[in-house]
């Protein structure tokens, strides 16, 4: 009885430091469907992902700065069973032109409340807003810090708050171990209202904020020989500080594609839904993947 009691305190002691008994939140799978378009020469490589709120309705871009638009079909279960999407729109440059490499490195996307599409630019860093789905430039954001980017390792993840604000994050050198640097754009100024922990070789490729107000993150890895790994992070903010950083998602090398764009929703039962799509870097042996997981509180 004694050894019991003893136990029962001990383990009453480490659920009070763990803060209370409830199970950590994490983000449980729901389905990967794979998308092909055979007969499209634009199809693939896809970096950036939106999703309305019905989490049907989406727009995604390419490595190649396509715009594609669509909907998503789902089943009994809420896992994608067919996409239909429309011809992609190719955008202009500010002098009209069609955009053509290196110009063209399209990695992140979000979307305003009033459709007006944005655009993180890698190889040559920038930001870009275009109306009309895409057809028609607007502006362009090219702040002096951006120009500091290694080749390939510039603006990866875009995405954008209930204020309109825009939040930028690149991609960097995981060697190097520094923080994270998130770049904030409003009222056509800049900064960087606050930095993200760094951990391992973990690479941020996309990122959305939720309907709960909060920023997710998706991460990459890569393993040679074995696959990609993908993680997300939610990260709750109380103004400019990083009030929590909570890891919902890890999976193991190889289980799905390489994962690079992310949209955030909320399913018709309440859950948080994350739905992702894979960037195939227009190889035949990689496939579009889009997965969709729900997070479990």
């Amino acid at each position: 009885m004694l050894r019991r009691s003893r136990l029962a305190v001990i383990a009453a002691a480490a659920l009070a430091l763990a803060g209370g008994a409830s199970a950590p939140s994490h983000a449980d799978y729901v389905g990967t469907f794979v998308w092909q378009q055979n007969d499209d020469p634009h199809f693939g490589g896809f970096s950036g992902f939106d999703l309305a709120e019905d989490g049907l309705h989406f727009v995604t871009v390419s490595d190649t700065a396509a715009i594609y638009s669509g909907t998503l079909s789902r089943d009994a279960r809420g896992v994608v069973a067919s996409v239909t999407a429309t011809t992609p729109i190719i955008p202009a440059s500010r002098s009209g032109q069609r955009l053509v490499d290196p110009m063209d490195d399209a990695e992140g996307l979000a979307i305003g409340p009033d459709g007006t599409i944005f655009l993180s630019y890698e190889t040559e860093d920038r930001i870009v807003e275009y109306r009309d789905r895409g057809a028609t430039w607007v502006r362009e954001f090219a702040p002096r810090d951006f120009r500091r980017f290694n080749l390939n390792k510039g603006l990866e993840a875009l995405a954008i708050d209930a204020r309109g604000a825009l939040y930028a994050i690149p991609e960097l050198e995981a060697a190097t171990g520094s923080p994270i640097p998130v770049f904030r754009l409003q009222n056509e100024t800049a900064d960087i209202p606050f930095l993200l922990r760094r951990e391992g070789d973990w690479l941020p490729v996309g990122a959305d904020f939720g309907p709960d107000g909060r920023l997710y993150l998706l991460e990459r890895d890569f393993w040679p020989l074995i696959g990609f790994m993908s993680r997300v992070r939610r990260i709750t903010l109380d103004g400019d500080r990083v009030a929590s950083d909570e890891v919902l998602l890890q999976t193991g090398a190889g289980v799905h594609d390489n994962l690079e764009g992310l949209a955030v929703w909320r399913d018709a039962e309440g859950a948080i839904r994350l739905t992702m799509i894979s960037d195939d870097n227009f190889l035949p042996v990689q496939r579009t993947e889009i997965v969709d997981y729900r997070v479990a509180e």
